[in-house]
């Protein structure tokens, strides 16, 4: 290890600290492969480090009162947006992503920081007046204890901030374990939010792999856990933390469909295609990376291949960039893999990707948008989430059939259907059994105000990780039925409350 190379910290106890580990992992730029940072695979003693000064902490954060909870993320929301061109800057350099790409995810992060600056009426419980004669009840929503995150490479900005600011509002405290690809934009994140006034101990940040997720699933102390990430692993952390008495929130895996039926406006149609299939590199639990088009809408394919093919490839910080580099290099062999597989099982490959040459920047992890038709459901390309700039473009005569297709899928993450039809936007809502579904939107991911909702195969657990939901995911209710006696009344043996 060089002194040259900047070295990630550990946050325990309000502290940035040196990891004693011997166990390292590059950061490195993915346009230049330029190692910008070394981080740490933290020891168990550091982790449980972490996990006790969260405890500790929770003994007085828990009764911090909620106004000076929201004035909190008050503060921070303004220190986001402060500094959001340099939280940008971070994000392209170690993740790939544009810079207006970078900015948006951290916007929609902020978003949810300021939903948390709201926590003095989200929190409220309720109360039931004279539900037998002179007894009232009602409910507390109090916070658990400790609770951690586990978040991914592709929003390292937006993901954590989906995650630590609800869960401390509420008066938990929380050790959060960002991407080891791309924990850097997290860590000038958590220097903000201690910057803003979190008390120290309240956050916490530890940097590793499964061991250090398999810690935060056993450990007796941590209470909740939240993961966004692979449905491999997601269903690795979902049953391990149930079985250890744990909350667990798992959203994963995605194979999200976009309709097309004729009567769509049609250069509208295309551009948002464009934007949500190849936009970030395809690296979006809800890009678009199916689209199914039905009837008179098949013969814009190749007003649409052309449309691709004008996109342009470069890093992430250059202007007028359209499509990034993926984020390392083992995605990028894992994407040319699956191309070489689409083409090896029968589908065509109508516009081809890659090897893109990006003067300037020949060592990246560029690969082009790419386009394949004949797809069915049996092919790889199908069934597997690519997770990069790879369009698969099915065909169905009518919007019964294209309904079928997407039901028929085990995922349920997000779709969306472009028309002009009211009726036909109508059916498919009520028919599709997807969680997040878009109408003329193609990536249909709530605001704050609502719930993250994807469902089957993407989601473990019942409660989604921002909006209402993750209220009651990061509380515990108490229900309490209170009864006064006046000072003349007498006291009897039978306490029964006979209800009236």
């Amino acid at each position: 290890m060089t002194n040259a190379v900047p070295t990630v910290k550990l946050l325990i106890n309000g502290e940035f600290v040196e990891s004693k580990t011997t166990q390292w992992r590059d950061v490195v730029n993915p346009a230049t492969q330029e190692v910008l940072a070394r981080v740490p695979f933290a020891t168990a003693e550091e982790m449980n480090a972490a996990v006790a000064a969260a405890s500790e902490a929770f003994k007085t954060w828990r009764k911090t009162p909620i106004g000076v909870r929201a004035r909190i993320f008050l503060k921070y929301q303004q220190l986001i947006r402060e500094n959001i061109k340099e939280l940008a800057a971070i994000l392209t350099a170690e993740q790939g992503k544009t810079l207006p790409d970078a900015e948006g995810d951290v916007f929609r992060g902020l978003e949810v920081v300021e939903h948390a600056a709201n926590i003095g009426t989200l929190q409220m419980g309720e109360l039931a007046n004279n539900v037998a004669t002179g007894v009232d009840t009602y409910t507390l929503l109090q916070p658990l204890g400790v609770c951690a995150g586990i978040t991914p490479f592709n929003f390292p900005a937006m993901i954590p901030l989906w995650m630590f600011p609800m869960a401390i509002a509420c008066g938990n405290t929380f050790v959060l374990k960002p991407s080891e690809q791309d924990p850097m934009v997290t860590m000038r994140l958590v220097e903000l939010a201690l910057e803003a006034g979190i008390p120290k101990g309240v956050l916490n940040v530890i940097h590793g792999g499964v061991d250090a997720v398999n810690l935060l699933c056993d450990h007796p102390d941590i209470k909740a856990v939240s993961f966004v990430g692979s449905t491999k692993v997601g269903t690795h952390v979902y049953n391990r933390a149930s079985l250890n008495g744990k909350r667990a929130q798992c959203m994963m895996g995605a194979k999200n469909h976009c309709i097309v039926l004729p009567d769509a406006n049609k250069q509208q149609t295309l551009n948002n295609l464009l934007g949500a299939s190849f936009g970030a590199a395809g690296q979006r639990c809800m890009a678009l990376p199916v689209v199914i088009l039905v009837g008179e809408a098949q013969k814009w394919l190749p007003e649409l291949v052309e449309k691709a093919r004008a996109l342009k490839v470069n890093a992430g910080h250059e202007a007028g960039t359209d499509v990034g580099p993926v984020v390392s290099c083992s995605a990028l062999d894992r994407i040319n893999g699956l191309i070489a597989k689409g083409v090896e099982e029968g589908a065509t490959l109508v516009l081809d990707g890659r090897n893109p040459t990006v003067p300037g920047y020949e060592k990246g992890n560029f690969v082009g948008p790419t386009i394949f038709t004949d797809v069915t459901p049996q092919m790889s390309i199908y069934q597997e989430e690519i997770f990069g700039p790879v369009l698969g473009v099915m065909n169905a005569a009518n919007l019964d059939e294209a309904i079928a297709i997407i039901n028929a899928n085990p995922n349920g993450n997000g779709t969306a259907l472009f028309t002009s039809s009211g009726a036909a936007a109508r059916r498919f809502q009520e028919d599709i059994d997807v969680g997040q579904v878009g109408i003329n939107v193609p990536i249909p991911v709530p605001v704050p105000l609502f719930s993250f909702s994807g469902s089957r195969a993407s989601k473990l657990g019942d409660l989604g990780p921002y909006g209402k939901q993750v209220i009651l995911f990061y509380t515990q209710t108490k229900t309490v039925t209170e009864r006064w006696f006046e000072d003349d009344e007498t006291g009897v043996l039978n306490t029964t409350i006979t209800l009236k």
